[in-house]
C-alpha cells in the first residue's frame, strides 16, 4: 500500500541511557540517546496536539539546540515549524494490538527525525519505529540538558557505537514490552524486528544484522558496509544513481552487497536521484542539492533536475512496506510478492533489480 495506513500516528521523545557503556562525546558519561518513537495510535490520539519540529528539540526548552537549528537551516524556528509537514500526534496513546519493531538509524551528522516520511509511513501501517540521535555523530542532540554537537573526530568511534545503540534499543523495547514502560507494555511483537537507515545509518543497519540475530530484515538506503558476516538475512537495498555523497564507488559497493546476498534480496534504484532524497531536507531547502532540486550528474557535468521528492518517497515507502510486511510481519498475501517483483513506477523513474 503506497498510501498512509489505517492507523493515525503518535510520536513521543524519550531519553535512554545504557549504563554498560561510556561515551567520549559526553566526557565518558554513560551512553545516552535522545530517541524518537513513532507508533500506531487511535481516535483518541487524534485529539492530542499535532507534532511540530520544535517538539523534537527538547520541546523548545533548550536555547542552544534551537540556535543550532536556526544556524543550520538559516531559518527562524517559527519558519521551520511552518515549513515542516508531519502527521503525528504528540504523546498520543498507543493503539491496542501488538506491533512489530523497526529501528531507524540516521546519517552521518544527521538527526533522528531526518526521515520522518519513512518512520511515519511504517507506523501508520502497524509498526513501532524507534530512531535515536547517535550521540557524537548526530548534528546536535541534548544529553542531561546539555547540547552535544556532532564531531567528525568521533566517526570511527560512532561506527562502533551505532550498532550497539541499535541492539540497546531493541533490549529496551523488549523490557518496555514486559512492563518497563506502561505505554508500550504488551504492545510490541518482539519476535518481529527490522532495521533501516540512511547513509551512515544504512551502513549501521548492515552492521547490526551481522551482530544481532534478532533483526529479521534490513532496509539500508544509500550505503552498506564493505565487509560483512551474515549473507542470508533478507535485505532491500535502496540506491540513488546520481548519489554525489557516496559516489559511483559507493553505489558499486551497494550493488555488490546485493549481488553477494544469498537470502531473500530486493533492490530499488532511482536513476535521476541523489543522496538526500531519502531525507526530509527538502522541507527546509527546496534546492538542497544531491537529490533535492537541481545538480550535476556524478559522471559528467550534465545539469540534472532530480526526481521529485514525492515520487522518491512514494516508492521508497511502498517497497519498504511490502518488504517488511513479508519478512518482518510474516504476511503471505500474494499481492506483496507481485509488488516486490515488479517495477511499479513510471518508466525511467525506478530500476528494480532482480528480487529473490
Amino acid at each position: 500500500d503506497l498510501k498512509r495506513g489505517p492507523h493515525p500516528v503518535g510520536v513521543t521523545t524519550v531519553t535512554l541511557t545504557d549504563p554498560s557503556r561510556t561515551d567520549p562525546s559526553t566526557n565518558d558519561g554513560p551512553r545516552t540517546l535522545m530517541t524518537e518513537i513513532w507508533y500506531p495510535t487511535n481516535e483518541l490520539g487524534e485529539q492530542f496536539p499535532k507534532n511540530t519540529f520544535t517538539d523534537f528539540l527538547a520541546s523548545g526548552k533548550n536555547a542552544g539546540i534551537l540556535m543550532a537549528v536556526k544556524m543550520a537551516f538559516s531559518l527562524e524556528i517559527a519558519d521551520v515549524d511552518e515549513r515542516y509537514i508531519n502527521d503525528a500526534y504528540r504523546n498520543a496513546p498507543v493503539a491496542d494490538g501488538e506491533f512489530p519493531l523497526i529501528i531507524f538509524s540516521h546519517g552521518n551528522g544527521g538527526f533522528r527525525m531526518q526521515s520522518t516520511f519513512w518512520c511515519e509511513h511504517l507506523a501508520s501501517h502497524g509498526y513501532i519505529v524507534v530512531s535515536p540521535d547517535h550521540t557524537g555523530n548526530a548534528a546536535a542532540t541534548v544529553v542531561n540538558g546539555n547540547m552535544v554537537i556532532g564531531s567528525g573526530t568521533h566517526r570511527e568511534q560512532s561506527a562502533v557505537d551505532r550498532p550497539l545503540d541499535v541492539s540497546f534499543l531493541i533490549d529496551t523495547m523488549i523490557a518496555w514490552n514486559k512492563g518497563g514502560d506502561s505505554r508500550f507494555a504488551g504492545k510490541i511483537d518482539t519476535d518481529k524486528i527490522g532495521a533501516g537507515g540512511h547513509s551512515f545509518g544504512g551502513y549501521t543497519s548492515t552492521l547490526v544484522v551481522d551482530a544481532d540475530e534478532r533483526v529479521d530484515a534490513i532496509v539500508p538506503m544509500a550505503a552498506v558496509a564493505r565487509e560483512r558476516v551474515v549473507y542470508d538475512r533478507p535485505v532491500l537495498t535502496v540506491i540513488a544513481t546520481e548519489d554525489a555523497t557516496i559516489g559511483a564507488a559507493g553505489n558499486a559497493v551497494i550493488r555488490k552487497y546485493y549481488e553477494e546476498s544469498t537470502g531473500p534480496k530486493y533492490s530499488i534504484e532511482f536513476p535521476d536521484s541523489g543522496h538526500f532524497a531519502f531525507s526530509d531536507m527538502h522541507q527546509f531547502d527546496p534546492n538542497y542539492g544531491d537529490g533535492i532540486g537541481t545538480g550535476k550528474r556524478i559522471t559528467s557535468d550534465e545539469e540534472i533536475t532530480f526526481t521529485d521528492i514525492p515520487t522518491v518517497f512514494r516508492y521508497t515507502n511502498g517497497y519498504s512496506l511490502a518488504f517488511l510486511d513479508k519478512f518482518v510481519k510474516g504476511e503471505t498475501d500474494p499481492a506483496i510478492d507481485k509488488y516486490l517483483n515488479a517495477n511499479n513506477a513510471p518508466k525511467g523513474i525506478l530500476i528494480h533489480l532482480k528480487g529473490q
